[in-house]
């Protein structure tokens, strides 16, 4: 009878736990540059003296699905997306350097070039500093390009370009504030060869309908085994009304 409890339980456990990844993923449908996150299971085998009892369910690992997503034409001019592979270096909230594939980029009230979110984008030397502008550009490498107040229509300065990367996906680990790191805490360095477009967007790789249809079948999936427990313990209950009788 524990062998029937215990597997129900540790299916209901792993299919609640998919079911907030899950719902995680679909709460960012619409998140700029968010990427979906995946689950790996294994079983893991009960050792016994002599064999193996029984095995269970166990999750392996939280990855992310690195598919990019649409891209959305804004026609705003500090709007950006990374074309084919490539990330966009930040200034994370701890300091260190992290990687998104979010620009929709703004202008603080210090003049820093940050994303949507308020995190500093990097430059060569560190964040960028943006002096007041009556225009701006970026290019396809990254090139920050101002049109300075009060000049004419055709001078344009350059003030800096955003540090680009492109690390292999294996080595990229997401952290707990969503953004992505290589996983032995080192800095990428800058790839002349990752491109931009302006005035877009890349959204998520979130697909709405299938999110929604998993999240169906993981609440069945819950509430098979979830009834899976109730018959055990229906079961047990039977059987030591039995031996009492006896």
């Amino acid at each position: 009878m524990d062998r029937m409890l215990y597997i129900a339980m540790t299916g209901a456990r792993e299919a609640a736990h998919s079911q907030q990844v899950n719902t995680h993923n679909l709460a960012n449908a619409n998140t700029t540059g968010f990427r979906k996150s995946l689950e790996a299971f294994t079983n893991h085998p009960l050792r016994g003296p002599v064999y193996d009892s029984r095995d269970y369910a166990q999750l392996q690992a939280v990855k992310a699905d690195f598919t990019s997503g649409p891209q959305i034409a804004t026609g705003r001019d500090l709007d950006v997306a990374v074309q084919g592979d490539g990330w966009i270096a930040v200034q994370a909230p701890d300091g260190g350097e992290a990687y998104t594939r979010a620009g929709n980029f703004q202008v603080n009230s210090v003049g820093l070039l940050t994303t949507g979110d308020g995190l500093p984008v990097l430059g060569e030397d560190g964040p960028l500093a943006i002096p007041p502008f009556e225009s701006i550009e970026i290019g396809a490498d990254g090139t920050l390009s101002i049109r300075p107040l009060g000049q004419e229509a055709n001078v344009l300065a350059e003030v800096g370009r955003v540090k680009l990367v492109n690390p292999d996906l294996q080595e990229l680990a997401r952290g707990e504030d969503g953004l992505f790191r290589r996983a032995d805490g080192a800095v990428e360095p800058a790839d002349v060869n990752v491109s931009l477009a302006s005035g877009m967007l890349e959204g998520s790789n979130v697909n709405t309908i299938e999110a929604m249809v998993n999240m169906i079948e993981l609440a069945r999936n819950f509430e098979t085994h979830v009834k899976l427990m109730k018959t055990a313990e229906d079961l047990d209950r039977s059987s030591s009304q039995l031996l009492r009788i006896s």
